[in-house]
């Protein structure tokens, strides 16, 4: 029996037990009785089989594996560094960066100065990395170190957050500059009629006063197209349940778009009557007022505007409004639904435009869960497709 397999604290533990039983009354027979019985259970139970001891290098590929298969389907970009070099690197990370960054030096991978600077300092930290993945990407970057050989970053996508604030302060910047004009113009043209007082010729006055009252009116048109804006946008997680009749909505919204005086240009091509989608009535007739007053402020003078409606594939509506006007150049179509985007701002200015119109449409047909297209062709005008999910038949 090996000396280190003798419970000695566990003997003395029994004697003493017994002691106090024979203190207490209890015979003696059985008091020894009862402190051999507890004696002999210490070699009656095996001792458990010690455990095996790993090597520090067989331990740590456990750890590598067990790293690989806990970060492996992160929301979020992880790479594990070996010192500099990259050994682990979990899908999220493969698709931002790519797959060939396993085995590479961590500095060489990403290649960004802030980068590189961040993974060069002891204990690790967190920055803001501009241009990480593209021109315009945005990546917070943390670098926590496991142990002296091991640390572990982690990369979180801003660019989304960045392109909203940025989005925010265009718009700010936009509006005041529209808003500001206007009123320049007023308070211009106000401060001269209030200096010359009773000396201005009649004929100047008059057209000053006309100046300023069409000021006044696209400044108001301004401010109720920036209100429709902020509630379209206010409501576009809504989706309407209403059912609507389509093509008399776009009978009467054609016609309040055009006007009495310009309603004899619109062409209607309405196949079917019965069209009926879920919408807010009130958004859709400001859809097509819009749709149409733009094809002719901006077609041909005189020349026709095309309204058609007829049932698409994979149960859609579509609605088409076309121009024959001059058409616009390729490389401004994907921009025409932003904020005051305008291709000609002096013609969309002298033709009382507010570069919102078009915004306005998109959000109301992105609330609709629909789609809008621009398609236009120099010298052979532009077509606005909007395409609506039906309501399905019962």
């Amino acid at each position: 029996m090996e000396m280190s397999r003798i419970p000695l604290a566990g003997i003395v533990l029994a004697l003493v037990c017994g002691g106090v039983l024979v203190f207490s009354g209890v015979g003696v027979g059985l008091s020894l009785a009862l402190v051999g019985v507890w004696i002999l259970s210490f070699w009656l139970v095996p001792a458990p089989p010690p455990e095996p001891r790993e090597k520090p290098q067989e331990a740590m590929q456990i750890t590598r594996s067990g790293m690989r298969e806990l970060i492996e389907h992160s929301g979020l970009p992880l790479l594990l560094l070996d010192g500099n070099r990259i050994v682990i690197a979990n899908a999220n990370a493969r698709e931002a960066i790519g797959k060939h960054i396993i085995g590479q030096d961590a500095r060489v991978a990403l290649r960004h100065p802030a980068a590189v600077d961040l993974l060069s300092r002891k204990g690790g930290g967190s920055i803001t990395v501009q241009g990480l993945t593209g021109p315009k990407s945005n990546w917070q970057m943390t670098c926590q170190q496991i142990d002296e050989r091991y640390a572990l970053v982690e990369l979180i996508n801003r660019t989304s957050e960045a392109d909203v604030s940025r989005a925010h302060t265009d718009f700010v910047a936009n509006a005041s500059h529209e808003l500001r004009t206007p009123l320049a113009s007023i308070i211009g043209y106000m401060e001269t009629l209030e200096d010359e007082g009773e000396d201005i010729d009649p004929k100047q006055a008059a057209k000053f006063y006309g100046t300023v009252l069409r000021e006044a009116r696209r400044l108001q048109t301004l401010v109720d197209d920036l209100m429709s804006l902020s509630r379209v946008e206010a409501e576009k997680h809504d989706q309407p349940r209403e059912p609507l009749e389509l093509a008399p909505l776009v009978r009467q919204a054609s016609r309040d778009g055009a006007g009495p005086d310009r309603f004899e240009q619109v062409r209607f091509a309405i196949e079917d009557e019965g069209l009926r989608v879920r919408g807010d009535h009130r958004q859709l007739e400001q859809l097509v007022r819009n749709l149409v007053d733009n094809a002719l402020k901006y077609g041909g003078d005189g020349t026709p505007v095309e309204v058609s409606l007829v049932p698409g594939e994979r149960d859609m509506a579509v609605l088409k409004v076309r121009d024959h006007g001059e058409g616009i150049p390729p490389e401004h179509l994907p921009h025409l639904t932003r904020r005051f985007y305008r291709t000609d701002p002096g013609r969309s200015r002298a033709q009382g435009g507010t570069g919102l119109g078009l915004a306005i449409c998109k959000h109301i047909v992105e609330r609709h869960r629909g789609r809008l297209d621009i398609d236009s062709k120099l010298g052979d005008g532009t077509t606005v497709t909007v395409r609506l999910p039906l309501v399905q038949a019962d």
